[in-house]
């Protein structure tokens, strides 16, 4: 299933594509390095294919861009995941090397991000890692997923988003799975 989303404001122009199954292969074209790298382990280890064409105010910084662009993928990644009866839940405990995150969700149709932890530093280059938290509020809201997302271990800035972010990817492979009976003891799809 291939889903597209395009969100256009005064301070982004984000167009993006998710084509579910898929191999984890990206075609991304945006200013912020750090982000698309993050972009491409989701993909990967979430084994969904990502389209990503976005613009945005990054000569203030990331903030808006990174927004936005959770806004959008949580808004295709909610599409499919009420497109067909799926396994709801997944989860992760992700070591990479000195630091380890703790990613659980469910498909609830209920979007919020309940975030612990600290990075070590303030930045991975330009990129302030503050931005991580604000990237998962907007795809749990936008996606209405119910996300827990903590890191355990910190040993630094970029090992530790890293880990949040492939954590993030084989927790939503797990939950994308298609279900073959109820996903909810309630009779009701999310």
């Amino acid at each position: 299933m291939r889903i597209q989303r395009r969100r256009t404001t005064r301070e982004t122009d984000v167009a993006l594509a998710l084509t579910h199954p898929g191999g984890g292969t990206c075609r991304l074209d945006l200013p912020c390095g750090f982000l698309a790298h993050m972009l491409e382990l989701l993909a990967f280890h979430g084994r969904f294919d990502l389209e990503v064409q976005a613009r945005g105010d990054v000569q203030v910084d990331a903030h808006h861009l990174t927004e936005d662009l959770g806004i959008v993928l949580g808004e295709a990644l909610g599409e499919l995941a009420r497109s067909e009866p799926r396994e709801r839940y997944g989860w992760c405990l992700l070591p990479m090397d000195g630091s380890l995150a703790r990613v659980a969700l469910d498909l609830s149709g209920r979007g919020g991000l309940s975030w612990e932890g600290t990075f070590p530093v303030p930045s991975c280059g330009d990129f302030d890692l503050e931005l991580v938290p604000e990237f998962l509020t907007a795809l749990a809201r936008e996606g209405r997923i119910t996300l827990h997302a903590a890191l355990l271990a910190a040993d630094n800035g970029h090992h530790a988003a890293e880990a949040v972010f492939k954590g993030l990817g084989r927790a939503l492979r797990q939950a994308l799975t298609p279900s073959e009976g109820p996903v909810s003891s309630k009779d009701v799809t999310p």
